[in-house]
């Protein structure tokens, strides 16, 4: 079962491990994944591992192909929030330990305002990948796509392409609700 082999390899794993994950899974098509998804990193010693995670990161939601949100993040009263990915400090990665970015966690109730995003900031767009045709996320001001494969109805593997890194970032997400596994709307 593709669940079990995700499971070993987690909480961390080396690069090759992922993508021969990565690449044994099916694609996903758009219209399966409406609704909010929680997320964790599937480490592979990536300059991002810990950081999302630490500064708060809790998902994405996918409301319909061009209203998407990126980025969710969970505030210190436990409220769930839309964050504009272009005002997120990507240029310190590498450069600032998680330790650091999770004591400053705490200022996110503080810059909320600031970070909010006020519209979606991605799209659903159907790409090829590593020879596959899947769904992907396409950043609205970002060099930043993400690219998805299925592992169950609930539960997918994500593959961050940036331009920055030479090498992919991994996650997974997981429906919050899977009632929202109804469709997609355009």
């Amino acid at each position: 079962m593709t669940i079990d082999r995700l499971t070993a390899l987690e909480p961390a794993c080396s690069r090759q491990d992922a993508l021969t994950l990565f690449d044994g899974l099916a694609p996903v098509p758009a219209s399966q994944l409406g609704g909010r998804w929680s997320g964790r990193e599937l480490a592979t010693g990536h300059p991002l591992d810990g950081l999302l995670v630490a500064s708060g990161w809790y998902g994405k939601q996918f409301d319909g192909l061009d209203r998407v949100h990126p980025l969710l993040f969970r505030g210190p009263a436990g409220e769930i929030f839309p964050v504009d990915p272009k005002r997120v400090p990507l240029g310190l990665v590498g450069k600032v330990p998680s330790t650091v970015v999770e004591r400053g966690r705490g200022l996110l109730g503080l810059l909320k305002p600031a970070l909010r995003a006020r519209d979606y900031r991605a799209r659903l767009r159907a790409v090829e990948h590593r020879g596959v045709v899947t769904t992907a996320m396409v950043y609205d001001h970002l060099p930043i796509i993400d690219v998805f494969r299925r592992i169950d109805d609930d539960t997918v593997l994500g593959l961050m392409d940036y331009r920055v890194f030479p090498e992919p970032y991994f996650f997974v997400l997981v429906r919050e609700n899977s009632s929202d596994s109804a469709g997609l709307p355009d």
